[in-house]
């Protein structure tokens, strides 16, 4: 382009999208870097993972969410564009085509750097009827606002969510909290597939203890209709089961067909595929990042696709520091997330018994039950704590954690030594703070370490 000012083109406005530009923004004032961002929806840089919590009233209202308004954006030299999608990608001629969905004009805008912030968007089977009203993905503030107003709008209180991940556990909350009938309908015999399956029984339980019916194994067919084209119901091979709202929680899927289009490389799940520098492999000028890219396991080796907003915005400033002539890197996750139902904490990092298997890893498993607290001091809750450790090294492959008040976050100090590569018999003398109010004498993550210890020394080589 002309002049010595370079044009960053920025294509979404939540979390990588906006911290990228206002990264970049940082390191590089208007009179070196023009930022344009465009976002096809009316919101910026908001939090997706607090609407089961707008929508089941312990979040006040929508803009609670938000962390920065287009507006704020603005006030920073960062020409941002509400409204407007970008249909088309020419990284030859190193362009982007955008159409203002309010007027329907379409123009093309030149970049000399490009960010591809585009996301994910809910799994949405094709299967009758489930285009029909009242059946809601939820993904972004708008999704959000139509759920609301469809359950504020619904002729009677029975809700059937589809999925049994964190968005469908997370949602059956919120609807039992406004004051709906929940049954879940989930592909697998337990709930939360990111657990095994015995610690995904523990939700189960939970689940029915809150009064939501959680059927396994319901394999939905098609959404039945009314006379007015509303959904009444959800067939599955088995049954069907009366509804008068349907949210699908059945998992995100890249938002990735623009890159397609342009012919970036994509990996195995359908996530952009960047280096270290969350630049598009093969594309100098082109980042990625969010939950349209793939990143690499840290214990398995592979390259995953994982949608959490932490990463989302640590990408985003990544790629904000190499767009503003800086450098950094993102290594990597180990899978580490944490969620709830009422009172029950649910977390897990790194593998899976099934992910083990899955790259060849042979392993031990070791699970203890322990308390919160020193089982004497007041509001001491169980917890269940699931180890798994390489056959052979010892080396720490993943932890799972089931329990109450004090139990989820627990899983941090297991991410940090899946990070750091540590082997059970090294966690066992991890100097962990100690007081009864906090913790029993051995904290449970140690607990289960010692018994994993015990595992691969029994199992031998």
């Amino acid at each position: 382009m002309a002049g010595t000012k370079e044009r960053l083109v920025v294509i979404g406005g939540d979390a990588a999208g906006m911290s990228a530009a206002s990264q970049a923004r940082r390191l590089k004032g208007p009179d070196e870097l023009e930022i344009v961002a465009f976002e096809r929806s009316r919101f910026t840089s908001y939090s997706a993972c607090g609407i089961p919590y707008w929508v089941g009233g312990d979040v006040a209202g929508r803009d609670e969410l938000i962390a920065r308004t287009p507006d704020e954006h603005r006030a920073r030299a960062i020409d941002l564009r509400t409204r407007t999608e970008v249909l088309e990608l020419d990284t030859a001629r190193q362009r982007v085509r955008a159409r203002d969905l309010e007027s329907g004009d379409e123009g093309w805008t030149g970049y000399d750097k490009l960010v591809i912030a585009t996301g994910a968007r809910p799994v949405r089977p094709p299967l009758p009827g489930i285009d029909a009203p009242g059946v809601h993905g939820v993904q972004n503030l708008a999704d959000g606002e139509a759920l609301i107003a469809s359950l504020d709008a619904a002729r009677g209180r029975r809700a059937v969510v589809v999925g049994a991940g964190y968005i469908g556990v997370e949602m059956a909350e919120a609807l039992v909290n406004r004051g709906f009938g929940v049954t879940v309908l989930n592909r697998g015999e337990q709930p939360m597939s990111t657990l095994d399956p015995d610690m995904g029984a523990l939700v189960h339980g939970a689940m029915n203890g809150m009064g939501v019916t959680t059927v396994g194994g319901a394999e939905v067919t098609k959404v039945l209709t009314g006379e007015d084209g509303r959904v009444s119901a959800v067939a599955t091979e088995d049954g069907t089961y009366p509804a008068d709202v349907v949210v699908l929680g059945i998992g995100v899927t890249p938002e990735t067909e623009l890159a397609r289009g342009a012919g970036l490389p994509l990996g195995a799940s359908g996530g952009l595929l960047t280096d270290l520098a969350m630049r598009v492999r093969g594309h100098e000028n082109v980042w990625a990042g969010g939950d349209c890219v793939e990143v690499l396991d840290l214990v398995s080796g592979t390259l995953r696709h994982v949608p959490l907003g932490t990463h989302a915005n640590k990408h985003g400033q990544v790629i904000g520091s190499g767009v503003g002539g800086g450098y950094a890197t993102f290594p990597g996750v180990v899978g580490t997330a944490v969620s709830k139902v009422c009172d029950l904490e649910i977390a897990r990092t790194g593998l899976r018994e099934k992910d083990a298997r899955a790259v060849g890893l042979r392993y031990v498993t070791a699970t203890i039950e322990s308390t919160s607290r020193a089982g004497y001091y007041p509001g001491a809750a169980p917890m269940t704590v699931k180890m798994l450790a390489e056959r052979r090294t010892g080396r720490l492959l993943g932890v799972q954690i089931v329990g109450r008040e004090g139990a989820g976050k627990r899983v941090d100090v297991a991410a940090v030594a899946l990070t750091a590569r540590m082997t059970v018999e090294q966690m066992t003398a991890l100097d962990l703070g100690y007081a009864p109010p906090f913790s029993p004498v051995w904290d449970p993550v140690l607990v289960a370490a010692r018994k994993a210890t015990a595992a691969v020394a029994k199992a031998g080589y």
